[in-house]
């Protein structure tokens, strides 16, 4: 009877430790539960790169620009006799045009005509297409042949002051361009055979020579308007 005693003892101090050590074994698994339910952490995001400062100082106004306004208008108010300096003619804008027929057989010949053109500028062109198709020259309609671009303000003059100072003068054998190539209400036109006058072109890296047509568009009424006006900026004209 005594040995039954302790037998039944001992399986009661059993039992409770091991339900003891079942709680044990299901607190890591709860833990384990917990951190999934919980939201994980957003990753630290790098720190913004700090946005560069402009200049305190603005940019200068062109060269010609400022010769305009000091030297041109009183000269041409005094010559036309001009009651105010609205009325005194100035530039509007400058339009390069580059035309490319070899894109019927090869298209890279537009993009380097384009790259050519963006560094003579100093601004991406516009890519100019065909309005209809000929057959005779292979074209259809919408179909790239050649690209331009149109100047103003700051980047106009300061292609007009690089163009007369620096690319006319490294023409080969030049002396001096039409003064008869006016449209009649104030406006010029020039055509060059090679682009390779302009320094920003590297005879080395270019494919093919290919010229361009320059229209100087002015504000003047009368082709004599725009000739002082251009005489003034030292256009260098024949005489």
């Amino acid at each position: 009877m005594a040995k039954d005693k302790e037998q039944k003892d001992q399986k009661q101090d059993a039992k409770p430790r091991q339900a003891g050590g079942d709680k044990g074994a299901q607190k890591p698994q709860q833990a384990q539960q917990q951190a999934k339910a919980q939201p994980k952490k957003e990753a630290q995001k790098p720190a913004a790169a700090p946005k560069e400062k402009a200049p305190e100082i603005p940019a200068p106004p062109a060269r010609l620009a400022r010769y305009y306004r000091e030297k041109v208008v009183p000269e041409l108010t005094q010559k036309f006799g001009y009651k105010s300096i609205m009325q005194v003619p100035r530039l509007k804008k400058i339009t390069l045009n580059m035309g490319v027929g070899e894109t019927t057989t090869d298209k890279k010949v537009l993009d380097n005509a384009v790259a050519d053109m963006t560094k003579i500028a100093g601004q991406k062109p516009v890519v100019t297409k065909s309005r209809k198709s000929i057959a005779n020259f292979k074209i259809r309609a919408n179909f790239p042949v050649g690209c331009m671009v149109t100047l103003r303000g700051a980047r106009m003059y300061e292609f007009f002051d690089r163009l007369v100072n620096i690319a006319m003068p490294r023409i080969r054998d030049f002396r001096g361009v039409s003064n008869r190539a006016f449209d009649g209400r104030g406006n010029y036109n020039l055509g060059f055979k090679e682009q390779i006058i302009f320094p920003e072109i590297d005879y080395d890296k270019i494919d093919v020579l290919r010229g361009m047509n320059i229209a100087i568009t002015t504000t003047a009424k009368t082709d004599d308007e725009a000739r002082a006006l251009l005489t003034a900026f030292r256009f260098p004209f024949k005489h």
